[in-house]
């Protein structure tokens, strides 16, 4: 890490996720956290989980979709509030990479930084990665 002063989102996945790697070496994590999963499974029991998936699958890709609308129109608030929500949403299931996405992105927008690069094509690779791991784990 460079020293001096430092915008704060690019400190941040280092001290925030330090057992991630950089963003091109995060594809060994695995793509959904068993034990979170399986306390919200029994949390809110086998029956609505599949719900909650679907319920999931449904609202992450708008939420995809509206950050990239907020990127190109450059609304920070709405890019910001919509990868808070995407990061929540991730983290109920235990879909830490796709989380620790969204949280670096919430971050950068909180700093009314959009220049994100790669971030948010990487963050829709994870969800397709999400996606399809969660299709197979509906009761």
């Amino acid at each position: 890490m460079k020293t001096g002063k430092q915008p704060l989102y690019t400190c941040l996945p280092v001290y925030l996720f330090p057992h991630m790697p950089p963003m091109e070496g995060r594809s060994s994590m695995p793509v959904i956290d068993k034990a979170t999963f399986e306390e919200l499974k029994q949390m809110s029991g086998a029956d609505f989980i599949s719900e909650l998936i679907d319920a999931f699958l449904d609202d992450a890709p708008s939420m995809i979709q509206n950050m990239h609308s907020a990127l190109a129109t450059k609304d920070v608030e709405s890019f910001r509030r919509n990868a808070h929500s995407l990061k929540s949403n991730a983290n109920t299931f235990g879909a830490t990479e796709l989380g620790g996405l969204a949280k670096e992105l919430e971050f950068m927008a909180r700093e009314n930084n959009l220049d994100i690069g790669n971030r948010l094509e990487v963050l829709n690779e994870a969800f397709g990665k999400v996606a399809e791991e969660l299709k197979g784990m509906r009761a």
